[in-house]
């Protein structure tokens, strides 16, 4: 999909009768045969690819949000009915039909993806999950046991690595999503949950745990650079920060920007390695 110059022109390829549905929801079933027609079209859109949840706009470098994108999804939960499905040994009890159009995309055996997230071509999805609404692009690895949570989007070239957990944020439609951004590294065990965005050539060390609210700190400095947000071009890892309280002094949880790297340096791994290292930690 073609990301809109800016947020200011945008206009949702999704048609409008979906905003009409929603504000009747609560009289949905899957009884209206012409509103479940028009969130399957719609839902459609988005497992090929031509709509998506949310982008980054090139012009104010904010995420923007598709609102109707979110709404046609939770509708599918008033229209679709429940259905069984087997393959084999493998059985299935759910509104969500699995996706299908793998068009380019390498799926290894285990791997699992719901209908109406977007896998371009040349991603690899190991034994994984990508749920509803989430935009994997092209170049990605989708790691052993990694999870890309409900409307997250996946920049080009990004690796997620074994167990990374991409959280998913549906609600309320106009909540952004999780965000990683193109040519990113994500290691092992790493939690980017609740909006949070790790930007473009950026790298997160094995078992950080990245929220909205955690502080990005920067490490030579002290300054909190942002909440949520590890800026593009970084190297960064879980930290603790102490506080006081009256129970005493404690640690809570911030990221760390151990080092800024240079546009093109992401994807030397050795040099990536030799940084973390250098710091005590863990490269897996």
């Amino acid at each position: 999909m073609t990301v809109p110059e800016s947020s200011s022109v945008f206009t949702s390829p999704l048609p409008a009768v979906v905003d009409e549905l929603w504000e009747r929801r609560a009289e949905l079933s899957p009884a209206d045969a012409d509103a479940r027609a028009e969130i399957i079209a719609a839902v459609d859109l988005l497992d090929t690819g031509a709509a998506r949840v949310a982008f980054v706009d090139p012009a104010t470098d904010e995420v923007v949000v598709d609102e109707r994108a979110k709404r046609a999804i939770l509708l599918t939960f008033k229209v679709l009915e429940m259905s069984e499905a087997k393959v084999g040994e493998f059985y299935q009890h759910d509104k969500m039909p699995l996706k299908t159009t793998f068009d380019g995309v390498r799926v290894v055996p285990g791997a699992i993806a719901r209908w109406g997230s977007y896998c371009a071509p040349g991603t690899i999805l190991m034994p994984s999950f990508v749920n509803i609404g989430g935009y994997v692009d092209s170049g990605t690895m989708v790691d052993t046991w990694a999870t890309v949570g409900s409307c997250a989007q996946i920049g080009k070239n990004v690796h997620l690595a074994g167990g990374v957990g991409i959280g998913g944020v549906l609600e309320p439609p106009n909540a952004k999503p999780v965000v990683i951004e193109d040519g990113a590294m994500i290691f092992s065990r790493c939690m980017i949950i609740e909006g949070a965005r790790v930007g473009k050539g950026s790298v997160v060390g094995a078992g950080t745990i990245l929220s909205a609210s955690i502080p990005v700190i920067d490490a030579e400095t002290g300054e909190e650079i942002s909440r949520g947000h590890v800026p593009d071009y970084c190297v960064a890892v879980g930290g603790t920060r102490m506080k006081k309280f009256n129970g005493g002094e404690f640690g809570l949880p911030c990221v760390l920007v151990l080092k800024r790297l240079e546009q093109g340096q992401g994807h030397d791994k050795a040099r990536l390695n030799d940084i973390l290292r250098d710091n005590g930690l863990a490269t897996g």
